[in-house]
C-alpha cells in the first residue's frame, strides 16, 4: 500500500536521470531526446522469449519462475513459486501473512479466470464491539492486532494450483525453503525500503513488546539489513515446508493456524482459529470495457479495478495521441478523469456480499458520457460528487507465461510495509492490515462488518484483443494502481509504445481524492510529476488550478508486464527500471 520506495528509488533515479541528461546513457529506442518524451525512450529492451517468460520485481524471484518453466510447471507453478520467493525476499511488500488476486488466461478453455483471494474480518467481533476496543470511532491503527483480516494467499495458491498446476507444491517452493535457510543477498530498493518501514513501525513505544517479533525475525544485530547483505530466515523456511508437507490445511487448519490464533490472542486480537478455518477465497468473473478496440480486464470489487476502466471509459472520447505527452490537456485529462472515477471508488467499492456496487452500471459507455459533462479543459476540479449510475441488477506483482499460451496476472500484498509489523511466534512472516481500509460510518459500503472483505488496494490486469490474449501487467502501490494501469495502457494503445517504453515514461500520480474509508477531496489533492514531464506543462497545470509537486517525489508504482505477440509466437517481458526487477524468457 503506502509505500517508501521512493526513498532508494529516487536516488538510483537520480543518478539515471544525471547520465541521459549528459548524453552518457545510449538505450535501445532513444531518440536522442529527452529520456522522459514519451516517444521512444526505454532504460533497455523488452525481453523476448518464445516458450516462458516471467517479470517480477525482483531478479531472484524471476530466475525461480523462469526455472519452474524451464521443468515443465505452467505459468500458475511460476507464479506461486515467484510470489514464495517474493515473500523471502521483498518481505516489507507481500508474504503468506496477506492477501492474493489473479487473473489466468486458460489456453485450454480459451478463456479468463479471476480469483479474489481476500480475507475477512474476525466472525466474533461486532461493529459495536470493535469501535470499543478503538475507543473513539476509527481510524483504525495500523500496527495492531484489530487491523489483522485473515490471510488469503496460501489459500489462493492451492485454488490456483488445483485448477492449473503442473508440478507439486513441494517443488514450488522448494527454491524459497532453499534461500531462506541458505541466505540471499538483499537488493538495493529491498534494503532501503525495509530499514524506512522498520523505522516507521518501531517509531512508537511498544512497552507490551509487541514487535519483539519482528525485531528478531527482520533485524540483523539491531538493523535492517543492509545492500549486499546475507540475509537467512529459517523461521519462514520452516513455515514453507510445513505447507509443501501438509497442503493448505497446515496454514487454515495446523500449527501455522494454532500459532497465529495463539499470538494475536495474547496480543488482544480476535481473528482465531475457526476465522482461519473457515477462510476460502473464491472464483470471480472479471469485467471489462472496450478501448480504442482492445478489451482491458479487472476484478469486480472489493478491489479498485473497476476504478482504471472507469478512467478508460472516460478517456476515449479524447484524442490523446493528438494532443501528446508533452501537453498540458494531456495530463490535465487523466488527472481529470482519476478523480471522477475515484469518487465512486470512495462510495461504492466494497465486500458485494455486504453492499454491491452497481458494476455494470458503472462501466458503461453512457454513464461515462454523463460523467465527461463535469470535465472542465481550463479547471482542475476542487471537489466532486459521487456519480448516480442507473440501478442494474506494498504489494508485489507478478506476471508469467508458458510455452503452452497460459498467462497469469498476479498481485500480493500485506497491506503496509511489514503489514501490521506483527509477526507470529517462529513463523517468519507478518500478517497484513487490511483491517485499516473499512469505514466507520454505518451507511457506508465499506463499513466494518464482522466476517466482511475490506476495501482492496491490489488489483491485477489482463488485455485481449479480437479474443486474444495480448498483455498480462500490474502496477502495484496502493492506490496508484488504477491510475498506474490507465498511464501504462495509454502508451501502449494511444502512443504505440513497446512494452518496456510504456513502463519508463514519465508518470504521474494524484493523491488526496475521496476514498473509501471516509475522507473528502475538498482541495483538488495533489498532482505529483516525475522529472520528464517539462516545466512549462507544469506551469500551465498550476494554472489551471493543480496543486503539483514536480519530480519531488518520485513513487510512482512499480510495473511488470508480459506482452504477447499472437503472429510471431513470441512473448515480450518488460519490468519496472525504478525497482529491482528484472523479466526473463526462455
Amino acid at each position: 500500500m503506502r509505500s517508501t520506495r521512493h526513498t532508494a528509488m529516487s536516488r538510483w533515479l537520480l543518478a539515471l536521470l544525471l547520465l541521459a541528461s549528459t548524453g552518457q546513457l545510449a538505450m535501445a529506442g532513444d531518440d536522442g531526446g529527452s529520456r522522459y518524451t514519451g516517444k521512444t525512450f526505454a532504460s533497455r529492451s523488452p525481453v523476448l522469449a518464445r516458450d516462458g517468460m516471467a517479470a517480477t520485481s525482483q531478479p531472484l524471484a524471476t530466475a525461480v519462475a523462469v526455472d519452474v518453466l524451464k521443468r515443465g510447471g505452467s505459468a500458475v507453478d511460476a507464479a506461486i513459486a515467484a510470489n514464495a520467493m517474493l515473500g523471502l525476499v521483498e518481505p516489507s511488500a507481500c508474504g503468506i501473512g496477506g492477501d492474493l488476486f489473479a487473473i489466468v488466461w486458460d489456453p485450454k478453455t480459451r478463456r479468463l479466470h479471476g480469483y479474489n483471494g481476500s480475507g475477512r474480518s474476525p466472525r466474533g467481533l461486532s461493529y459495536e464491539e470493535f469501535v470499543k476496543q478503538l475507543g473513539a470511532e476509527g481510524p483504525i491503527q495500523p500496527f495492531t492486532p484489530l487491523a489483522v483480516s485473515v490471510p488469503g494467499a496460501v489459500d489462493g495458491w492451492f485454488a490456483l494450483h488445483e485448477r492449473f498446476g503442473k508440478l507439486p507444491m513441494s517443488e514450488l517452493l522448494a527454491p524459497a525453503i532453499r534461500y531462506a535457510r541458505s541466505g540471499y543477498p538483499v537488493s538495493q530498493v529491498e534494503a532501503a525500503d525495509w530499514a524506512d518501514a522498520i523505522a516507521l513501525i518501531l517509531e512508537p513505544d511498544d512497552p507490551a513488546n509487541s514487535f519483539g517479533n519482528l525485531k528478531k525475525t527482520y533485524l540483523v544485530n539491531g538493523q535492517a539489513p543492509k545492500t549486499g547483505e546475507v540475509f537467512h530466515n529459517p523461521d519462514l523456511a520452516g513455515s514453507y515446508e510445513k505447507i509443501a508437507k501438509d497442503g493448505r490445511d497446515a496454514f487454515y487448519r495446523g500449527d501455522i493456524a494454532r500459532t497465529i490464533a495463539a499470538y494475536l490472542k495474547r496480543l488482544g486480537g480476535f481473528v482465531d482459529a475457526e476465522d482461519l478455518a473457515r477462510h476460502r477465497g473464491e472464483w470471480v468473473d472479471p469485467v471489462s470495457v472496450t478501448y480504442r478496440g482492445y478489451q482491458v480486464f479487472e476484478l469486480p470489487p472489493n478491489g479498485q479495478g473497476i476504478a482504471a476502466l472507469q478512467m478508460l471509459n472516460l478517456l476515449e472520447a479524447y484524442d490523446l495521441a493528438g494532443m501528446g505527452r508533452d501537453s498540458a490537456d494531456f495530463w490535465h485529462l487523466l488527472v481529470e478523469t482519476k478523480k471522477l472515477a475515484y469518487e465512486d471508488r470512495a462510495r461504492f467499492y466494497a465486500d458485494p456480499e455486504f453492499a454491491a456496487a452497481p458494476v455494470q452500471a458503472l462501466l458503461s459507455k453512457k454513464y461515462a458520457a454523463e460523467r465527461r459533462k463535469l470535465i472542465r479543459m481550463d479547471r482542475a476540479a476542487q471537489q466532486l460528487p459521487a456519480g448516480e449510475p442507473p440501478e442494474h441488477g506494498d504489494t508485489t506483482y507478478i506476471s508469467t507465461a508458458d510455452s503452452d499460451g497460459m498467462m497469469v496476472s498476479l498481485i500480493q500484498s500485506t497491506y503496509w510495509e511489514f503489514g501490521s509489523g506483527l509477526v507470529p511466534d517462529g513463523l517468519g512472516f507478518a500478517l497484513q492490515n487490511r483491517g485499516v481500509a473499512f469505514n466507520f460510518d454505518k451507511k457506508h459500503a465499506n463499513v466494518y462488518a464482522p466476517n466482511k472483505r475490506p476495501f482492496h488496494t491490489i488489483i491485477p490486469a489482463f488485455v485481449l484483443k479480437d479474443g486474444q490474449p495480448v498483455f498480462s501487467f500490474g502496477v502495484m502501490g496502493g492506490f496508484v494502481q488504477p491510475q498506474g494501469h490507465v498511464q501504462i495502457l495509454v502508451n501502449l494503445i494511444d502512443f504505440g509504445m513497446n512494452v518496456q517504453e510504456a513502463g519508463d515514461a514519465a508518470r504521474f500520480v494524484h493523491s488526496g481524492s475521496s476514498q473509501p474509508t471516509g475522507e473528502v477531496m475538498r482541495d483538488g489533492g495533489t498532482l505529483e510529476l516525475e522529472t520528464g514531464v517539462p516545466t512549462e506543462v507544469v506551469e500551465a497545470l498550476r494554472a489551471r488550478g493543480h496543486t503539483v509537486v514536480h519530480g519531488e517525489r518520485l513513487f510512482v508504482g512499480g510495473y511488470q508486464g508480459i506482452w504477447r505477440d499472437s503472429i510471431n509466437g513470441v512473448y515480450h517481458g518488460a519490468s519496472e527500471m525504478r525497482f529491482d526487477g528484472a523479466a526473463m524468457g526462455y
